[in-house]
């Protein structure tokens, strides 16, 4: 085994202590893993990554639903937008995406570098929500807010979004959760949680007759992620996941910069 990807299975393990601490952010490592460090083309990387993502991810939401932290009915009123957004997007959608998008003169914008860049975009803002880290925390007294038409709309954007670049979403469903729907951060981590494992197992399976996945190698990587998750959840007894955001913010704007300079020059 390389010595390159033997920091790719490093990975595999940081970024399952990433999701079992703060219940998002773990396909904002994985992407970059795969197609840097493994070499693995962009639209089988975004496969990979919902593979590896949701599969953790259901470790750590089997473990908060006998928690009792899951809040069902927004799991269900979010999540099925985005259930049917992603599978959609994988099965019909990316398929149809052209090897060459345009060229200006001698520059020629390829799919792959289409869905890079993108990726890098959607990391940029992930990394300064983080690193500007608003207080999410509500007050406990007030009682939860079903606003089902933000909710839906949110379930098909991160669906979409899914679907095109491989995340989970996490640090776009958490804020929703907490602010607008007036969830606990608990709640809000365990119920994203249970929706990103969901929705990124779907979306992979859009993939399956699209893409040849090499098996033995997406099941070993995920093994050790799911390890990485069961660690995070551990430590989440002693670590406030909050408090990790704005270091794992600054790190994400790094990657995010590493992208946008390999991609583009």
């Amino acid at each position: 085994m390389e010595t390159i990807q033997i920091f790719g299975y490093i990975g595999a393990l940081v970024l399952g202590v990433i999701l079992g601490l703060m219940g998002s952010g773990g396909s904002l490592m994985a992407v970059p893993i795969f197609a840097y460090l493994f070499h693995i083309s962009p639209i089988t990387t975004t496969a990979y990554s919902l593979f590896v993502v949701g599969t953790s991810a259901s470790v750590g939401a089997f473990q908060n639903f006998k928690r009792g932290l899951v809040d069902y009915r927004i799991a269900l009123v979010l999540g099925i937008p985005a259930f049917i957004t992603v599978y959609m997007v994988r099965k019909f959608l990316v398929p149809l995406i052209p090897q060459e998008l345009f060229t200006i003169q001698n520059f020629v914008l390829k799919r792959d570098m289409a869905i890079m860049v993108l990726f890098a975009i959607l990391m940029l803002c992930a990394s300064i929500s983080m690193i500007k880290k608003k207080d999410l925390k509500v007050d406990g007294t007030k009682s939860v807010k079903y606003n089902y038409p933000i909710i839906v709309l949110e379930g098909i954007l991160v669906g979409a979004l899914t679907g095109i670049v491989g995340i989970g979403g996490g640090f776009l469903i958490i804020p929703v959760l907490v602010l607008w729907v007036k969830l606990s951060m608990k709640k809000a981590v365990a119920t994203s949680l249970f929706i990103i494992s969901l929705k990124s197992l779907i979306g992979f399976t859009g993939d399956l007759g699209n893409l040849e996945v090499n098996w033995s190698f997406l099941l070993s990587f995920t093994a050790v992620s799911i390890v990485g998750i069961g660690l995070g959840l551990y430590l989440s007894s002693f670590i406030e996941g909050e408090n990790l955001k704005k270091t794992f913010g600054w790190l994400v704007l790094i990657v995010a910069m590493g992208i946008f300079y390999k991609e583009l020059f």
